[in-house]
């Protein structure tokens, strides 16, 4: 579960007020809004890389709100995907489970978990330098999953993608939540993603979050259409 209820935030001139919103366990959220509206701002709240002047974020029934980013069991994915260049595919995986001192034994099990789950078990040498788009958005979300986290955000997973490529993580976010049954919340401007991926959409716009009822309704439809 992603609770937020009542939140404040605010930064010079922007601010988010009194944002209430839950993505219950285990389900799909899509969060859309029109450029500068917001969106990344609250990823990086519930991640806990943005401090909030009032309100409470919940995870999995836990009250996170003071929690630092490593203690609240959440993968992120920001936009520019954050790849070390220096760090092959294999130590981005692992890269975490060695910060929490995992066996040497372990994190070669989960890393090629991992690179089953996601394809890129022939990537494990390379470097992000020459990766394709998607190639390099797989790392990312591996890396994002290796602790097994209960909550994944994704900030925009699909917009720098060719059709072709769009189209194989499509059925790769599907797969990874069919897997570990994470509770989602990514960002997107796309109707067709909400459409496809979510089962909850939300509006962000004037600060606030309101929910949309239908998530099948054609892309025409003004209530998934951005204000």
């Amino acid at each position: 579960m992603i609770a937020v209820s009542n939140l404040l935030v605010a930064q010079g001139n922007f601010s988010l007020r009194d944002v209430s919103f839950t993505v219950p366990t285990g389900q799909y959220g899509v969060l859309m809004g029109r450029t500068g509206s917001g969106k990344t701002t609250l990823l990086e709240v519930i991640c806990g890389l943005r401090r909030v002047l009032s309100g409470r974020v919940q995870l999995l029934d836990r009250d996170v709100t003071a929690l630092k980013p490593a203690e609240r069991g959440v993968g992120y994915v920001p936009q520019d995907r954050a790849l070390f260049a220096t760090m092959t595919v294999r130590e981005h995986l692992a890269f975490a489970l060695e910060v929490r001192r995992w066996s040497r034994s372990a994190i070669r099990e989960r890393v090629a978990e991992l690179a089953q789950l996601l394809g890129i078990d022939e990537l494990l040498h390379r470097y992000p330098v020459g990766l394709s788009g998607g190639e390099a958005q797989r790392v990312a979300l591996g890396r994002a999953l290796a602790m097994r986290p209960g909550v994944l955000l994704l900030d925009e997973p699909l917009s720098a993608l060719d059709e072709g490529t769009r189209e194989e993580m499509f059925d790769l976010l599907r797969a990874v939540r069919k897997q570990t049954e994470v509770t989602v919340l990514h960002i997107t401007h796309s109707p067709s993603e909400a459409q496809r991926l979510a089962d909850r959409v939300y509006l962000l716009r004037q600060g606030r979050v309101e929910e949309v009822a239908d998530v099948q309704a054609p892309a025409t439809d003004t209530r998934i259409q951005l204000p």
